[in-house]
């Protein structure tokens, strides 16, 4: 069942992920557009707070998340050809 929740984690990283993409093309046309900025920094602190807690439940997703008190964590992420990416 971990991997499931891993999966389906992984899977809400990438839909902010692309949500946050659209926003920045809809801000590179409208860059005084408020409403489109504060959409942004929701997403950006939305994200941020999934990242942290995904690499603290599994694996670092990018180096600044690699943090731990107690061990190196950056590289325990399965390679792609794992198949388990």
């Amino acid at each position: 069942m971990a991997n499931n929740d891993m999966q389906c984690m992984l899977n809400d990283i990438g839909i902010v992920d692309f949500t946050l993409v659209d926003l920045m093309l809809y801000l590179d046309t409208h860059p005084t557009c408020k409403e489109a900025m504060e959409y942004y920094n929701h997403y950006v602190k939305v994200k941020n707070k999934m990242m942290k807690e995904f690499s603290m439940l599994y694996f670092p997703l990018t180096k600044e998340h690699a943090e731990s008190t107690t061990e190196w964590r950056w590289g325990n992420a399965p390679l792609p050809w794992e198949r388990s990416c």
